[in-house]
């Protein structure tokens, strides 16, 4: 222990070993979505809300505060100051939520997420709502606490858990004009798309052969497999830790770009952690900044980089090698698959352009709903007024592919669903600046070389992990803080 910094090392010392805890946490977790046999259920949901409560009495220790205050006035470096302000954050939150309710809620999500997988393809709504609000009493009671603590709103509390900083204000600034200028530019690609044949890939294709095949992408995007490893689950999810990540992807027959390109998703969120900084590993400055940054990284692999042109003729060979010469794998036709825009029910396949019609929907809901203002029963009409004015679908009575169709409720992750299409808003302004470095980043793609990509992320993104504010963090990668106009100006010009 250092002897001017005492304090400031007793606090790393705990968070080190709370992030060895959470390293079997998430592990569990991960077994949970993608081994564990149906009757485990209820014993990993019992094992898994004791780790929670764990954690929340390390979190919410007595010695805490006097420590804080304590390595507050010793000489630190601007590196230990990131940290302690990360290491307060986390500590303000827990403080706010008493023990019970962490377990209680541990338990409400366990049992709800695990009955969902029954409910949803039953269409089984009213069954779901008996589940789910006992999920949504925990969840509106920590917003309760957590906004009397921060003095801030309910909503804003909860998606600061995800988004540090984050405010309805904020959102409603960026979502305003999009939900503005979106419904007009489906429409007009739509109609452009109208006059462009494309041809569709002929299957069934064998999942052993996808998994292949997507294995092999991830190699081409630098995945470091003695570091990670890919499975499959319900819903594709990128989990674990830094030093062992945890992919998940899910497999059709009849359909191998679903699985390729969340395969492609999910590893921009594992080269993201893989490439956090390991010299702070185990301290919070070394954690993610955010979960709209870590869309922004997904989303700059599957949608700025996956389909891109250039990148599209390099995978063109990989499919034909791995599925089979045919017609419709030709780079071309390929691209034109890939970028396919088509208003659809279902949020994880739609395409860039319509995506943000299914988040500013959620947002819409899960706003009113933790405040308070509607209840579970009014969210299908809800669901069936929205998905009309903003995409012109008929969802009544389909529940499955209407409100059940996210496993974010189930599981209290309200807050979360903004952070999808922030992240595509950074991933656009990522790139922008990424042309601006290097006016030949394009052509460098179509080359083949991907390396000016990743060490871009690298060196602006990755490498600088938490020890930013969001804010600091965008303006010293792109020059601007969050600035949604290069969403748009990116999908204008790939699809227009």
């Amino acid at each position: 222990m250092n002897a001017s910094t005492p304090s400031y090392d007793q606090l790393t010392a705990t968070w080190t070993r709370m992030h060895h805890l959470s390293h079997l946490q998430s592990i569990a977790g991960w077994d949970q979505a993608a081994n564990m046999p149906p009757k485990g259920n209820e014993a990993r949901a019992n094992a898994l809300a004791e780790m929670a409560a764990l954690l929340h009495r390390m979190r919410t220790d007595p010695l805490l505060p006097d420590q804080l205050q304590r390595a507050e006035q010793e000489p630190l470096t601007a590196m230990q100051r990131a940290n302690l302000r990360e290491i307060r954050r986390q500590w303000q939150g827990a403080n706010a939520l008493p023990e019970a309710l962490v377990q209680r809620q541990r338990l409400a999500t366990s049992r709800c997420e695990h009955a969902w997988r029954q409910q949803r393809p039953a269409n089984d709504w009213k069954g779901f709502v008996a589940n789910f609000k006992p999920v949504l009493a925990g969840a509106r009671e920590e917003a309760e606490l957590l906004s009397q603590r921060m003095g801030v709103r309910k909503y804003d509390a909860l998606m600061d858990r995800f988004e540090p900083g984050m405010t309805c204000d904020k959102v409603d600034r960026v979502f305003g004009p999009v939900r503005q200028w979106l419904p007009g530019l489906i429409q007009r690609v739509l109609d452009k798309q109208a006059h462009e044949p494309v041809m569709q890939p002929v299957g069934p294709f064998a999942v052993q052969a996808q998994r292949q095949l997507c294995e092999q992408v991830m190699r081409l995007l630098r995945f470091d497999f003695d570091a990670g490893r890919l499975d499959v689950s319900t819903h594709p999810f990128c989990g674990g830790v830094p030093e062992d990540v945890r992919m998940t992807t899910r497999f059709r027959e009849d359909d191998f770009l679903g699985s390729l390109m969340g395969t492609v998703h999910e590893t921009g969120h594992g080269r993201y952690e893989q490439n956090l900084p390991r010299q702070w590993l185990g301290q919070p400055v070394a954690e993610a900044r955010s979960m709209a940054l870590h869309e922004s990284q997904s989303l700059s692999f599957e949608m700025q980089l996956g389909s891109h042109p250039g990148f599209v003729r390099q995978l063109a060979p990989m499919i034909s090698a791995a599925l089979g010469e045919q017609p419709a794998f030709e780079p071309d036709n390929l691209h034109r698959l890939m970028t396919r825009v088509q208003r659809g029910l279902i949020r994880v396949d739609a395409d860039e352009v319509t995506y943000p019609a299914h988040i500013i929907l959620r947002y819409e809901i899960e706003r009113p709903l933790i405040e308070g203002d509607i209840e579970p029963e009014d969210i299908p009409g809800l669901w069936d007024t929205k998905m009309q004015e903003l995409l012109g679908l008929d969802t009544r009575g389909n529940y499955k592919d209407g409100p059940m169709q996210d496993v974010h409720w189930p599981e209290a992750l309200f807050g979360y669903f903004p952070c999808y299409s922030l992240g595509a808003m950074y991933a656009a302004q990522w790139f922008a600046a990424m042309r601006r470095a290097m006016p030949d980043l394009d052509q460098r793609i179509d080359a083949g070389d991907l390396a000016p990509v990743f060490d871009w992320l690298q060196a602006h993104i990755w490498s600088q992990a938490s020890l930013w504010p969001t804010d600091e963090l965008a303006t010293r990668a792109s020059g601007e803080t969050l600035n949604p106009a290069h969403l748009k100006a990116h999908l204008e010009s790939r699809y227009l």
